[in-house]
């Protein structure tokens, strides 16, 4: 809330400007009016101007053309100095008011707001360029979180409804209270449970509450890979790992990261059918450390391999398993986390049916 009576920025500009000029103009005309006569009749006297009648004339003439002179003069830098201060005012005053009303727009959700750059200075402009991708990124978190929350309205139908129906028979005689009924339910109930732990941690990782260690990367590669093992074995697909003989070392979260390939193998394994292949490759390449986690099994469209990573996407929206496993943040949350580590995520994919390759990048270490 702004006080009622306060001045805007031009107006205190502008008032600053006239009092600089105020005193700059004032000073000369002092100075001239107090050192320019005794001067002159200094030089009169050392020149051997006797005459009286002819000094006072000659001082008489000097201060007439000295007071037009200096009034010209003063008068003229009036001029010049106002024009110049009014310029300097509006060319910093106009994008700053330009912000500020920006500012009401963003705080009142308004987030598509136009703020034309300046070349006034580095600085104003440099504001200007932040401020517009500040919006922007608010606008995009924005709509994120509207689509998130109506993707997880969606989900959250799904078991919702089966908990209501089975509720519903129970009470009317309908479904029997037995093994399986009682298990059901409890598959809902772990689906929503996952559903929300999925989602606490998406926001840690964005608000990236991670903490960074020295570590070795082949270590956490081949601790996810070992942890791996026994449900690829239930499947019946083959799990491959190749790792350097050398330590990679990063700054990591050993946890975070072995999530990561965590959620890189259950998604593998869930689009591999049994016989499938899936490798493990972790190595560094170009001063970063690698992993790749590839597979030859149902593989995504193209169009697609760009939004794979967005919430709750899934490549085949009918297909849910029963069990409530694959809530659709898997991938988001190998990229949020890997982006935490100062690391990027890429999928690639020969199409349907041709497999599905993810590569993890990380940054090294300093040594």
């Amino acid at each position: 809330m702004r006080p009622s009576g306060t001045p805007r920025l031009a107006t205190r500009l502008m008032l600053a400007q006239v009092l600089v000029v105020a005193v700059g103009a004032i000073t000369p005309v002092i100075a001239a009016a107090l050192l320019a006569p005794r001067l002159f009749h200094l030089h009169l006297m050392q020149a051997g101007v006797k005459h009286n009648a002819v000094a006072q004339h000659a001082e008489a003439a000097f201060q007439s053309a000295m007071g037009i002179a200096v009034m010209l003069g003063v008068l003229m830098s009036l001029v010049a100095a106002g024009i110049v201060s009014w310029f300097l005012v509006r060319r910093i005053a106009s994008p700053i008011e330009q912000l500020a009303h920006a500012t009401h727009d963003v705080a009142a959700g308004l987030y598509d707001v136009d703020i034309p750059a300046t070349a006034f200075s580095i600085e104003l402009d440099d504001l200007a360029s932040s401020f517009q991708g500040m919006a922007q990124r608010l606008a995009a978190a924005g709509a994120t979180r509207t689509r998130m929350l109506a993707d997880l309205a969606h989900e959250v139908r799904t078991p919702l409804a089966t908990l209501q129906a089975y509720i519903d028979g129970l009470e009317d005689g309908v479904i029997r209270r037995d093994a399986a009924a009682w298990n059901t339910m409890r598959q809902q109930i772990d689906r929503l449970r996952r559903l929300a732990d999925d989602i606490r941690v998406v926001a840690q990782a964005e608000e990236q509450q991670i903490d960074l260690v020295a570590m070795d990367g082949c270590d956490a590669v081949h601790a996810a890979v070992q942890a791996a093992i026994p449900r690829f074995e239930d499947k019946g697909v083959a799990l491959q790992l190749r790792v350097c003989a050398e330590p990679c070392r990063i700054n990591g979260d050993a946890m975070r990261l072995q999530q990561v390939l965590a959620n890189l193998l259950d998604n593998a394994l869930r689009h591999t059918p049994a016989g499938g292949n899936v490798a493990v490759d972790g190595s560094e390449v170009d001063g970063r450390f690698v992993v790749t986690v590839t597979d030859n099994g149902e593989g995504i469209p193209a169009d697609q391999l760009d939004s794979i990573f967005e919430r709750l996407h899934r490549v085949d929206a009918s297909r849910v398993n029963a069990d409530g496993s694959g809530s659709g943040l898997g991938l988001t949350i190998a990229r949020a986390i890997v982006q935490a580590h100062g690391g990027s995520i890429t999928a690639a994919s020969g199409g349907l049916g041709a497999g599905t390759c993810f590569t993890v990048f990380l940054p090294l270490a300093p040594h």
